[in-house]
């Protein structure tokens, strides 16, 4: 039986002034058009925090510090929703210190400012539980099976 890929994704949270910000992604396979955290798959010889800063520089423009990121929690995740399940594992983490003003970068297409449970409409599906669960709730861990 052939391996099943497993999607190991950071993402990053940057919150001022009690907002989040999310990036509306451009040209890529996964929620195109739709408005998210900036965040990707982890390579091999990174750790997740540094995926996640490397993620935000990236996509976003901005320089985190992995060591200054704060782990809020984990989404293992199923999604039935293609011919074949879809399984990972999300990593969140809060950014509120960086360098550098978020613009438009790369992967998307703007940047804007919301309140975490006060997301546009076409956020990604997943968006509203995760600020709740892991932003709001502090909730460490997180199961998702679709």
């Amino acid at each position: 039986m052939p391996a099943t890929p497993f999607h190991l994704v950071a993402w990053a949270i940057l919150q001022r002034g009690g907002k989040i910000l999310l990036a509306r992604r451009s040209g890529v396979s996964y929620g195109n058009g739709l408005w998210g955290l900036p965040g990707g798959h982890v390579e091999d010889d990174e750790t997740v925090a540094e995926a996640a800063a490397r993620e935000a520089w990236e996509e976003i423009g901005v320089t985190l510090d992995p060591a200054s990121l704060i782990s809020l929690g984990l989404t293992r995740y199923v999604d039935h929703t293609g011919s074949e399940p879809l399984r990972g594992l999300d990593a969140f983490y809060l950014a509120t210190e960086w360098q550098g003003e978020p613009y438009p970068a790369r992967e998307c297409s703007e940047v804007a400012w919301f309140l975490p449970d006060d997301l546009p409409p076409d956020a990604l599906p997943w968006l509203a539980k995760v600020m709740a669960t892991h932003l709001a709730q502090r909730t460490a861990w997180q199961e998702d099976l679709g």
